[in-house]
């Protein structure tokens, strides 16, 4: 089976202002995708493209084998939508509500929907009005988790949400993949983002800087190292793949690039190793380290 959704460098500018610039990415059946990057990089602005609400400047993008411009309609057919910030009809109960898009997505399981407003603990007899932005999220999440769609877009879906929710909102994609659902996340929450996805791209301002697994993205960072050892460690500040080395406690505390460990674990067993514990690198050391070296 193909690709379920297939950016092609895909380029939008508004006037002389470049939004995307030359984007591509795939995301395949049964898999989470995830989207990350700093406020205005462009990821609002992809999801847009891929909705058919903006055209693209350049370049392409197909879901389910379709131009998402020229077949919109029969392309949300098959789609769910989640926006980072949901706005609701205010006379309307949020049951109301989720009813209406359930109705609009023809799905039959009532018992879905009833067992997703458990989950989310929302309160469905309220008045829109009256929820809060978490609770006007749990709204959208419950109509887009009651959809029978194969693609699931999610715009920093989580936002507003609490601690708690968040944890039903993680276990609600998982179960999504376990059904060979894909999904495509935006997200700012790094460690959702860590946990559920398959993949992940990187975008800042308009481009793509990294894509790939966790584990290849991992091989371009640092593993945070804590050793204590019998005898003084020397030499380990001239090694070029040893950063920033402070004192802690009874050791010593750096980071080492991570292609370079099995050298530098070698090195400090010369020393007696007493303690160690190694770190592995996050998706946020990876993303503040691209965000830094554009910044200073």
């Amino acid at each position: 089976m193909g690709s379920i959704l297939e950016i092609r460098n895909l380029t939008k500018k508004f006037g002389q202002f470049t939004a995307l610039n030359d984007i591509n990415l795939s995301v395949q059946p049964g898999e989470v995708y995830g989207f990350i990057g700093p406020n205005g990089a462009g990821k609002t602005t992809t999801i847009r493209i891929l909705l058919g609400i903006l055209k693209a400047t350049s370049g392409s993008a197909v879901i389910f084998g379709r131009d998402v411009w020229k077949d919109a309609v029969e392309i949300h057919k098959h789609i769910a939508y989640v926006p980072g910030d949901v706005n609701l009809w205010p006379n309307l109960t949020g049951g109301e509500v989720i009813d209406l898009f359930v109705r609009l997505r023809r799905s039959k399981s009532q018992n879905r929907k009833k067992e997703l407003i458990e989950r989310f603990d929302l309160d469905p007899t309220k008045k829109c009005r009256a929820y809060s932005k978490g609770n006007r999220q749990k709204v959208a999440l419950i109509a887009a988790f009651s959809a029978e769609a194969d693609l699931y877009i999610l715009d920093e879906p989580s936002s507003g949400l609490d601690p708690l929710m968040e944890k039903v909102f993680q276990e609600c994609i998982l179960e999504l993949k376990k059904e060979g659902k894909s999904v495509f996340l935006s997200s700012h929450i790094l460690q959702e983002v860590e946990r559920l996805c398959d993949k992940v791209s990187i975008i800042r301002d308009g481009r793509v800087i990294e894509t790939g697994t966790m584990q290849e993205l991992r091989h371009l960072t640092r593993t945070r190292i804590s050793v204590e050892t019998e005898r003084p460690i020397e030499g380990l500040v001239s090694n070029p793949s040893v950063h920033a080395i402070r004192r802690e406690n009874r050791g010593l505390v750096f980071a080492v690039d991570t292609k370079d460990l099995n050298s530098v674990i070698t090195f400090l067993t010369g020393f007696g190793i007493t303690k160690l514990e190694c770190s592995p690198p996050t998706l946020e050391d990876l993303f503040m380290s691209h965000y830094q070296n554009v910044r200073g």
